[in-house]
């Protein structure tokens, strides 16, 4: 395992990128590829989605938050299932005393099933709508899929013409897209209209692991009509190294930038940021952090002795996507744009408080990291 330090104090967070609603670059630049003109003319004759109501949370599920890790392609059904069943009751428009039954809708049938997949169409029929708040979306890491084929072929490094990098690339948006599959259908069980996006998909590109072109149309349109979007790290062509691997943390950044929400949620596997790593009997969770106009950071609660200043982060040697160091600098770049980021455990009542943006952070009943910007 390697780890990262970054000061505190002095940790430069990105420049928010120049990006317009639709996604596209202000530059008109949005659809630079190697097709040159007719596919920038094709950007610009499609039409822009009217933005929909508020965006009310972002999600990021860690990826080793929901899967095994140390387990090549191994979900954690169990902290899975809670972390849809609490966004259920996030997005619940009920007061909470006689929660509506949960309609399925997996209406598919998987390998070992013992009967054909159960339809209450009649159900769905006779109701006049969800009972939820949908305008949430949810974006994944990869946990234990797509990292192990991403790192052994070094496809986050790029270099189509070499055959491994092409086998590489073609591997982990396999394994990445069947865990979108499974994230979704768990989603949908709960009764969550939700719809899987592949960025790859979607014609998000980068430029030497930059952000290049992301065109966000599909996602405001689906939230649009009501469904809920869900993304995930992805494999993706970049105009400079012809690929790498985009974060789940970076698509949060850069939709929290276009979407404005009310909060950011990102569920771990830990109970939040520590000033070391959280193995460290020593380690101290970091529950505020803010961060001022010109990117630099500073950890407000608690008040840590001496010159512990630095935090310390591990970032394990198969994550290609630069891990906890990462996460807390994009988790800063969405509180410089006003938008309170809470990080903590999945699977617990602080998770479900987070969900619902019932977090206050001068009581200490809660256990996480609130990240927003200085006042």
């Amino acid at each position: 395992h390697g780890h990262a330090e970054l000061n505190s104090s002095g940790a430069q967070i990105p420049e928010p990128s120049a990006f317009s609603a639709s996604g596209h670059r202000r530059d008109g630049d949005c659809a630079r590829t190697r097709g040159g003109a007719p596919m920038a003319e094709a950007a610009r004759k499609q039409r822009s989605p009217a933005a929909p109501r508020p965006v009310r949370c972002i999600v990021k599920l860690g990826g080793a938050a929901i899967t095994n890790k140390g387990k090549l392609e191994s979900i954690d059904e169990e902290s899975l299932r809670s972390a849809c069943a609490q966004l259920r009751q996030a997005m619940s428009e009920s007061d909470g005393t006689a929660p509506e039954k949960v309609r399925g809708m997996d209406w598919s049938r998987r390998p070992g099933d013992p009967a054909d997949p159960v339809v209450d169409a009649e159900g769905f029929a006779g109701m006049a709508g969800l009972g939820l708040d949908s305008n949430f979306v949810v974006v994944h890491g990869a946990g234990s899929f797509g990292h192990f084929q991403a790192s052994r072929s070094g496809v986050h490094k790029g270099g189509l013409h070499s055959t491994l990098v092409k086998a590489g690339f073609v591997a982990t948006r396999i394994s990445v897209t069947s865990l979108n599959q499974e994230i979704v259908r768990a989603l949908a069980r709960e009764g969550i209209p939700s719809v899987g996006m592949s960025p790859f998909a979607c014609g998000w590109s980068t430029q030497r692991r930059d952000l290049a072109s992301a065109n966000a149309s599909q996602i405001i349109e689906s939230l649009h009509a009501g469904f809920v979007p869900v993304l995930h790290g992805d494999a993706v062509l970049d105009e400079s190294l012809d690929c790498t691997i985009l974060s789940g943390d970076v698509i949060i950044r850069h939709l929290a930038q276009l979407l404005t929400p009310k909060y950011v949620v990102f569920l771990t596997d830990v109970h939040g940021v520590y000033d070391r790593p959280p193995t460290d009997p020593n380690a101290v969770l970091l529950k505020e952090i803010e961060v001022d106009d010109n990117g630099g950071w500073s950890i407000v609660k608690p008040a840590l002795q001496g010159n512990r200043k630095e935090v310390e982060i591990s970032v394990a040697a198969h994550d290609t996507t630069g891990g906890m160091e990462t996460k807390i600098l994009e988790a800063a770049a969405i509180a410089r744009l006003g938008v309170d980021v809470y990080i903590t455990k999945v699977d617990t009542e602080h998770s479900l408080r987070a969900l619902k943006g019932d977090v206050n952070t001068s009581s200490d009943d809660w256990l996480g990291t609130v990240i927003r910007a200085a006042k």
